[in-house]
C-alpha cells in the first residue's frame, strides 16, 4: 500500500456505489495503491433504516471515528463530496489525530439541508400538493431522482441535520486540505469562505475548480482524480 487508507463518504441521496465506485474513484484509488473505506451514510444505501441511533452530524462522525480507529493503522485520507465534504470538514476538525490529508468535493459554506422544508415533501408525496419553497423542491428533485432512494429515510437524515446546523467556523480543520468544485457549480459558490477559514486558522490548503463541470459531474472528472492523487501523496 503506498499510502493511507481514504475513507469516502459520499454526497446526499446517494451512497457509496453510486457515488464512488459508478464514478470509478474505487478503481482509480486501489489502482495507486490505496485501501478504501466506503460506508453509506445513515438514511441511505441497500438498508436505509438499519441505523436505529441518532441521525445528528455528531453522532456521524462518532461512527466513522469508531470506524477508523477499529483500523488500527493510524490517521486516513478522508475524501467527501457535497454532504459528505460538509461531514468530512466536521469530522477531521473534531478527529485530527484520524485525519492526514482531507479533500472535500463540491462543498459550500451554507447548510444546504437545513432549511429543507420537510412538511411539504411529505404532504407533496402523499397529496400531490405543490413545495412552494423553490430550494426545497430542487432538493426534492435530487432526493427523487435516484428510484432505489427511501424518500422517508432521507427525511430523518434531514431531521438529524436540522438539530446541528453546519457552522464551518465553529472548529475548523488543521489537516491538509484540497477543495474541489465545478466552476458551474451553484452549490459550491460559497467555497472561498471555506478556504479563508482555512488560511485564518493557518491550515495547508490548496483549490482546484473544474472547467465546465456542475455539482452533478465534477465527480466523475478524471482531472479531480489526479489532483486529488497528487495532493495525498502531498
Amino acid at each position: 500500500m503506498s499510502g493511507p487508507s481514504v475513507l469516502l463518504i459520499h454526497g446526499f441521496a446517494s451512497s457509496g456505489e453510486l457515488n464512488w465506485e459508478r464514478a470509478r474513484w474505487t478503481t482509480y484509488l486501489t489502482d495507486h495503491g490505496r485501501n478504501v473505506i466506503l460506508i453509506d451514510l445513515p438514511g441511505h444505501g441497500e438498508n436505509p433504516f438499519r441505523n436505529d441511533g441518532s441521525w445528528a452530524p455528531s453522532q456521524i462522525r462518532q461512527a466513522l471515528a469508531a470506524i477508523v480507529m477499529e483500523l488500527d493503522e493510524g490517521p486516513v485520507d478522508v475524501l467527501g463530496y457535497s454532504l459528505g465534504s460538509r461531514l468530512a470538514w466536521e469530522f477531521a476538525a473534531w478527529n485530527p489525530d484520524l485525519v492526514n490529508h482531507l479533500v472535500m468535493g463540491g462543498p459550500g459554506a451554507n447548510d444546504l439541508l437545513a432549511g429543507f422544508a420537510i412538511e411539504q415533501a411529505r404532504d407533496h408525496i402523499a397529496t400531490g400538493a405543490a413545495i412552494n419553497d423553490e430550494h426545497s423542491e430542487s432538493i426534492f428533485k435530487i432526493a427523487s431522482a435516484e428510484p432505489s432512494n427511501d424518500p422517508e429515510a432521507l427525511f430523518r437524515l434531514i431531521e438529524g441535520i436540522k438539530t446541528e446546523p453546519f457552522d464551518p467556523a465553529a472548529k475548523v480543520p488543521t489537516s491538509s486540505t484540497l477543495l474541489v468544485a465545478g466552476d458551474q457549480d451553484d452549490l459550491a459558490t460559497t467555497m472561498p469562505q471555506l478556504r479563508r477559514l482555512l488560511k485564518d486558522a493557518g491550515t495547508r490548503n490548496e483549490v482546484l475548480w473544474l472547467a465546465g463541470r456542475n455539482h452533478a459531474n465534477a465527480v466523475t472528472s478524471r482531472e479531480f482524480k489526479e489532483k486529488a492523487i497528487q495532493f495525498l501523496a502531498s
